[in-house]
């Protein structure tokens, strides 16, 4: 339960951050004169499509922070065998991190109005994020070849069952990438692409971290670290 007392305070300190930047602790009414400090969000800023973009990562977080926090509970009976982690998913990692950093260099030439690099960063962002899931289907491939299977025991449960969610998510976003590149090849060149490219820039970094927080746990090298946390909050 450690994990997900963590998550949340994550949440908290983000969501204290966010309402601090929109300055709800002054009182205008108060103040005499101009107004200073005030940030310059612009009418465009904060459209909905970011706002709901917070709350869909913030409901994501909170279901891989629950997965995480009943795979810890789960292996502490006695039934619990861990399965060997697949090589291939070093690969798979490494195919996640380059569509992520595609996605940047894609952002960034935006701001640069540079088409063909964006056009360029979005077909490798794809290219990558393919490969990956490619890759961790390969991973089931090898596990249920050497007898791993889903109701073997439930570490291989929850071994499929994370990465599959996983897999899921970076499916559902290949879908917002794939509106992102229509946009980046349509008539509306660089400008109408900005604020896709962005959201999916931030998706991506955000299944990214929830990729090495789960590679971690599976690896067996959150043990000590959640341990430690355990300490600190009881």
């Amino acid at each position: 339960m450690s994990v997900v007392v963590m998550f949340f305070a994550i949440l908290a300190a983000l969501a204290g951050w966010w309402l601090a930047r929109q300055r709800l602790t002054v009182k205008p009414w108060l103040e005499q004169g101009v107004i200073e400090g005030v940030p310059d969000f612009g009418a465009s800023r904060d459209p909905a499509k970011r706002v709901g973009l917070g709350f869909l990562l913030a409901v994501v977080g909170s279901l891989f922070a629950l997965l995480t926090g009943a795979y810890f509970m789960r292996r502490e009976l006695g039934d619990w065998q861990p399965l060997p982690v697949p090589p291939i998913l070093w690969f798979n990692t490494a195919m996640l991190v380059a569509s992520s950093l595609a996605l940047e260099w894609a952002q960034r030439a935006v701001h640069r109005r540079s088409q063909v690099q964006l056009r360029l960063g979005l077909a490798a962002a794809g290219v990558f994020a393919v490969t990956f899931l490619v890759g961790q289907l390969i991973a089931w491939s090898e596990l249920a070849a050497s007898g791993y299977l889903v109701d073997g025991n439930p570490a291989n449960s929850f071994f499929y069952l994370v990465t599959g969610l996983h897999g899921l998510h970076i499916l559902g976003g290949l879908a917002a990438l794939g509106w992102a590149g229509v946009k980046a090849w349509g008539r509306g060149g660089v400008e109408s692409a900005r604020l896709n490219v962005e959201l999916c820039a931030t998706y991506w970094l955000f299944m990214l971290f929830v990729w090495m927080v789960l590679f971690s746990l599976l690896a067996g090298w959150a043990s000590e670290f959640v341990a430690f946390c355990q300490e600190l909050l009881s």
